[in-house]
């Protein structure tokens, strides 16, 4: 029998490669495969609603790198924030150049790659648990991941499927809806249960300002209140296990990122608000740096000193140059400058064109819930700039194929009234 490839086999092929090789959690690896995707990809004419999106990334690493000037940074350190910070335009660039190459169905795409890296994060489960025993979930997040906003879109996706125009069976819908929703819910992650929370309400239209929307946030933040008030009553502990583990997590996440005040020599102070300890040395050294660092950073290969060694990602440092806020890597590496252009980049999902084509306008909710999850994102989980972050790559594609389909309908209208 004669296996027949689809002409786009390979483009779907390295769509599928970008998004599983952030999985394994190897940041020279993603590099690598997103560098290639993209020269392999590569297409002369990019839009103009495109070049805009892209620009303010290239406007920070621009800055920054001015802002090096003069300032003895270690070599390593600015070849790496080169490619972390080049990151994101890598991502939308390949997401793009994908979709441009032929692929008709990205909806069917991103569904396949879900259901692909979703297995594989089942399998990691099944090891930690049958294998090492696993019964807490800081060793189950540690084994399995601690995140995937990628599984979110594609679970959000397949539960509007007739909405953005999914072609699956309903059966088909339903097992890949089980399978990424149970992957997705397994990494325990308070960002995924807010980015999905979000994500929902936006293509529901509940965002837009009248009688049913102020309803449903009004019984969102009753709920919200009475579910926090519950967990502070029940007081989970800081070293319980299972549920007891999540819930204290969830009972320290509104001041986690907030708190301006830490006593580093108390462990438990320090350690359940870290986000905030870096952000306060972040602010504080380049406060103490002057006028200038503060307008533009200390520029590429610039550390915040934590003034002790601490222990992420297995490693014991001091001196750190990604931090867990992706506001406050570019206040640190561009200064306020930086800040301000980031902004951009997020402005970007709220400006959409009224459309009548459904397919776009559900895109366009899809992008409005983006843009309102990125202020959280940027805050606590570096937005763009995570190292292991896919949704560059996605949103690069549904780009893309936004203005394929405004495109092809304009043709089309232009060619209906050409003959009348």
């Amino acid at each position: 029998m004669k296996i027949t490839l689809p002409n786009t086999f390979i483009y779907q092929l390295l769509f599928v490669l970008c998004v599983a090789a952030t999985y394994f959690n190897n940041y020279e690896l993603t590099f690598f495969t997103w560098a290639i995707s993209f020269a392999y990809t590569l297409k002369n004419r990019y839009s103009l609603e495109f070049f805009r999106l892209i620009t303010p990334f290239i406007l920070i690493i621009a800055i920054a790198a001015f802002s090096s000037i003069g300032r003895e940074h270690s070599s390593y350190f600015i070849i790496r924030d080169i490619t972390y910070l080049i990151k994101p335009v890598l991502g939308l660039l390949v997401g793009y150049q994908i979709l441009k190459s032929g692929i008709k169905k990205p909806f069917e795409l991103i569904a396949n790659a879900a259901l692909i890296v979703a297995i594989y994060h089942m399998f990691l489960l099944a090891y930690a648990i049958l294998i090492k025993s696993t019964t807490t979930v800081q060793d189950l997040r540690h084994y399995g991941g601690y995140f995937s906003d990628f599984e979110v879109y594609a679970f959000v996706i397949l539960l509007f499927s007739k909405e953005f125009g999914l072609e699956f069976s309903k059966k088909k819908t339903r097992i890949y809806l089980i399978i990424v929703g149970i992957s997705a819910f397994m990494y325990l992650a308070r960002t995924n249960f807010i980015q999905f929370v979000i994500l929902w309400l936006a293509i529901k239209g509940y965002f837009a300002i009248n009688r049913r929307s102020i309803m449903i946030f009004g019984t969102l933040i009753l709920v919200s209140i009475i579910g926090y008030t519950s967990i502070i009553y029940y007081n989970p502990k800081r070293e319980g296990e299972g549920i007891d583990a999540m819930l204290y997590k969830i009972k320290v996440a509104p001041l986690e990122p907030f708190k301006t005040k830490i006593d580093r020599t108390d462990w438990k102070d320090f350690n359940d608000n870290y986000r905030s300890y870096e952000n306060i040395r972040t602010i504080r050294e380049l406060s103490a740096a002057g006028t200038t660092t503060v307008l533009f950073g200390k520029g590429l290969g610039s550390t915040v000193d934590l003034q002790q060694q601490v222990n992420l990602g297995g490693t014991d440092l001091r001196h750190i140059s990604i931090l867990h806020n992706g506001f406050m890597i570019v206040f640190l590496k561009a200064g306020l400058l930086g800040i301000v252009i980031y902004l951009f980049t997020i402005v970007f999902f709220f400006r959409n064109k009224k459309t009548e084509n459904q397919q776009v306008i559900y895109i366009n909710l899809l992008f409005l819930g983006t843009g309102i999850f990125l202020f959280i994102s940027n805050w606590v989980f570096l937005g763009f700039f995570n190292l292991t972050e896919t949704k560059s790559i996605l949103l690069g594609l549904l780009i893309a194929y936004r203005q394929t389909i405004i495109k092809n309908t304009h043709e089309k209208h232009s060619h209906h009234t050409s003959i009348s």
